[in-house]
């Protein structure tokens, strides 16, 4: 007997793929007689995805968001078709592109499919076309974009301490240790790899764990560019973060002008920041207490942050 619930979550394409691929090779490749070569592409890797699960966990539904801002590969297995899985997993899209600030959404219907996409607000444009040896039907969607989280108001501030130039790990390591001390609640980070060379230290991972442990509901942040790279170092910040998961959170970018970014950073909630234009070099700037400038790293970071996603490779460690 199939269950009558499902859920509808997001899904990260490394982690995921067995799941993807039940559903996509099932209803594309066996069902609809699309070629292998065709169904998966480079736009994959880079999509927001999402998957439907029944209630034992199985997938049964899957949709993708495209950094092209289309909705595409929406499947439901044939036994949950016409059960509302395919609304749940459009509305899922629509809402992650909301979030992502898009104003609006296209896609390439299934011509079978026109009248389920228009009775969610899709209207068609341009001539019908075949793609995979299918009628399809380019349709688009206007969304209001989510309004961003109000700005609390300003706390008192003491003086501003203009910034120092360094050069040398031995100097990184030293203001760093300063900057996460000096925390009271919220400390981003964002790295190409986590700097093994700076963040594997025992002094900083000391300084990481105080934070962690102080007991004022701390929130560490992290902005991973390349996490395959940190797997495979056995880094110790991750092991510290495998123990006190309520603190660590992970995400990885998945737009192109995000991994393309060069620089790394690390910024406190007292308006403290550490500033390397170059991740590779150990060159930069840094204030124990500089509002403006570390305002403006912060606000980069949690733009960047809204559109990442959750980084479950690391997640796979046990975090």
């Amino acid at each position: 007997m199939i269950p009558t619930d499902f859920r509808i979550e997001p899904a990260d394409y490394t982690t995921d793929l067995p799941d993807l691929r039940k559903v996509r090779e099932t209803v594309f490749i066996l069902e609809q007689k699309v070629p292998e070569e065709e169904e998966w592409d480079d736009l994959d890797p880079r999509s927001h995805h999402v998957l439907a699960r029944d209630a034992n966990g199985q997938p049964i539904g899957t949709g993708r968001l495209t950094p092209e801002h289309k909705i595409g590969r929406m499947a439901v297995l044939r036994e949950w078709r016409g059960r509302g899985v395919g609304d749940g997993l459009l509305v899922a899209l629509m809402d992650r592109a909301r979030a992502l600030g898009w104003t609006e959404v296209k896609l390439n219907a299934q011509v079978s499919a026109l009248a389920f996409y228009a009775r969610h607000g899709f209207e068609p444009y341009g001539e019908r076309f075949m793609e995979a040896g299918i009628e399809h039907q380019a349709m688009r969607r206007a969304i209001e974009p989510l309004a961003g989280p109000e700005r609390p108001p300003a706390r008192p501030r003491g003086p501003s301490v203009a910034a120092e130039e360094f050069d040398g790990l031995s100097a990184a390591t030293e203001a760093t240790i300063r900057l996460v001390d000096d925390a009271r609640r919220e400390l981003v980070v964002f790295s190409r790899d986590l700097d093994p060379a700076l963040y594997s230290q025992p002094a900083v991972i000391d300084a990481f764990r105080r934070f962690a442990t102080a007991g004022r509901g701390g929130v560490v942040q992290l902005i991973v560019l390349d996490p395959a790279a940190v797997q495979g170092q056995g880094h110790p910040l991750l092991g510290l973060a495998q123990r006190l998961t309520s603190v660590f959170q992970f995400r990885t970018p998945v737009e192109d002008v995000d991994l393309q970014y060069p620089s790394a950073f690390l910024a406190n909630d007292r308006d403290g920041y550490l500033f390397r234009q170059l991740g590779s070099r150990w060159d930069g700037d840094w204030s124990p207490a500089h509002p403006a400038r570390t305002r403006q790293l912060a606000d980069h970071f949690g733009r960047v942050w809204e559109r990442s996603r959750a980084c479950t490779e690391l997640r796979a460690l046990g975090i």
